[in-house]
């Protein structure tokens, strides 16, 4: 066979393909085998990507928490108790819509100018935003003002979170060792669980030391201001970080060949439109998974089923702390006994937890609800996300990586997780305050992210 010719995935039978059309142009693409990893400069990127992400993500996942408890009578106190909550869960969705876009740009220059230098402004756009939002004036202080400054807020966290994911993916696998790509590049879902158990973790805090009047006066204020302390960590961090190997490599041959596109994602959507929707399905299983333990059944549990605030806060905050164990352990498995065989296994368990966990929900048993919300919360979800790096970046090449896998990413983001709150509260509402169409809509979510992980190609582990 030509190896000239020969699609840069089905080169690497370590890496998932679904069919060669997937693969990059190969005139354009250094193989990875002709690149010399440094283990100090991989765990330089692994943290840094690691660092960045935590505060990324507990930026994010902070507003969904708080959205959850106060924002609907903080800024939405002209409406029905179900519209503020729908409008609080409104805003939330706000955030994910702009992360496509926020996929776009920084992928654009990240895929031109470098990795390093887009992951340097997403975290501080992130922290400036998430301030912002611990000072905003109330409903009763601004009027509508204070709503449209929130989603206006909201929208430049999505527009920061959407560069960060595809950069900080990037610049983990791109550095780290051709065997090793899933754990080293794991420190970014990491992220996620240490953004999620700081987020809950400040909030509880807060919480147990105000009383109620205060925590909606001005309580919920300080986890946003928070922020700034981790920024600043995040950027010292990072401005330690070189620039990924496989880009500086490849930015010389495709320099030479002139082939750097002036635009990017139409590169990716041209070699590559099947990817995007893969991504899609990919994702349903922990995009849902996530977002209904943390933030939705935070509110019905409270709301419908009078259960403690506290009772969830300290959930988030055990899968949190329960994540930073389980993804490492399972990107290690799955580099050793391929990503496919824990992806699908991790979809299945989410799709067989789902009723368990809202009967136990209905039941009121505490003992059952938090393990019902490990298994969903951290076995499936951490089993789904621990090889996602590798796995969507590998769709790509690499003068086109960023925008293609960082946009796809992100679309994924708003079809199946930022509206899921509000689509969850709507269901809910629909069947008279019953659960079983949210469960329907989870199972169905986990259960087609486990057919197409099922009907990619193995790798040579699998």
């Amino acid at each position: 066979m030509d190896t000239s010719t020969t699609p840069m995935l089905a080169q690497d039978n370590n890496r998932l393909s679904f069919n060669n059309s997937t693969s990059a142009n190969s005139e354009t693409i250094l193989p990875a085998q002709s690149i010399r990893y440094s283990q100090s400069r991989a765990r330089r990127a692994a943290w840094g990507s690691f660092v960045g992400a935590v505060v990324d993500w507990y930026d994010f996942l902070l507003y969904g928490i708080v959205a959850a408890l106060v924002f609907n009578t903080e800024f939405f106190p002209q409406v029905s108790p179900t519209m503020g909550t729908l409008a609080a869960f409104g805003t939330f969705g706000v955030g994910f819509l702009f992360r496509p876009l926020g996929g776009i740009v920084f992928g654009h220059f990240g895929d031109k100018l470098g990795r390093k230098r887009m992951l340097m402004i997403t975290v501080w756009m992130m922290g400036i935003a998430t301030a912002l939002i611990g000072l905003l004036p109330s409903f009763a202080v601004a009027g509508w003002w204070a709503p449209v400054m929130l989603v206006v807020l909201r929208a430049i966290q999505g527009f920061a979170v959407g560069g960060e994911w595809g950069g900080a993916a990037l610049l983990a696998v791109e550095s780290a060792p051709k065997k090793k790509k899933a754990f080293y590049s794991s420190g970014v879902q990491i992220g996620f669980g240490v953004g999620l158990l700081l987020a809950t973790g400040s909030v509880s805090i807060v919480n147990q030391f105000t009383t109620n009047d205060e925590f909606v006066s001005w309580g919920w204020r300080l986890p946003f201001l928070f922020s700034l302390v981790l920024v600043a960590i995040a950027w010292w961090v990072r401005n330690g970080m070189d620039e990924s190997l496989e880009f500086e490599a490849n930015k010389s041959l495709q320099d030479r060949a002139n082939k750097i596109r002036n635009f990017p994602i139409f590169e990716a959507l041209r070699q590559n439109p099947k990817a995007f929707l893969l991504i899609i399905a990919l994702r349903l299983g922990e995009l849902l998974t996530m977002y209904i333990v943390t933030a939705f059944a935070l509110n019905y549990s409270t709301t419908h089923l009078g259960l403690a605030r506290d009772m969830f806060l300290n959930i988030g905050l055990l899968i949190g702390a329960v994540s930073c164990v389980s993804i490492p352990c399972f990107a290690y498995l799955a580099d050793r006994f391929g990503r496919r065989r824990i992806y699908v296994t991790g979809a299945l368990i989410g799709f067989a937890s789902t009723v368990p966990f809202f009967m136990a929900l209905e039941s009121r048993n505490t003992l059952m609800i938090i393990l019902f919300a490990i298994m969903l919360g951290n076995v499936a979800h951490d089993m789904l996300v621990s090889v996602q790096q590798p796995m969507f970046t590998e769709l790509f090449g690499t003068a086109y990586r960023y925008s293609g896998a960082g946009v796809g990413y992100q679309v994924a983001s708003v079809v199946g997780g930022g509206f899921t709150p509000f689509i969850a509260v709507l269901l809910v509402e629909f069947m008279g305050g019953s659960w079983h169409l949210v469960a329907a809509y989870l199972a169905i979510g986990c259960l087609l992210s486990a057919i197409v992980g099922a009907r990619m190609k193995p790798q040579a582990v699998d």
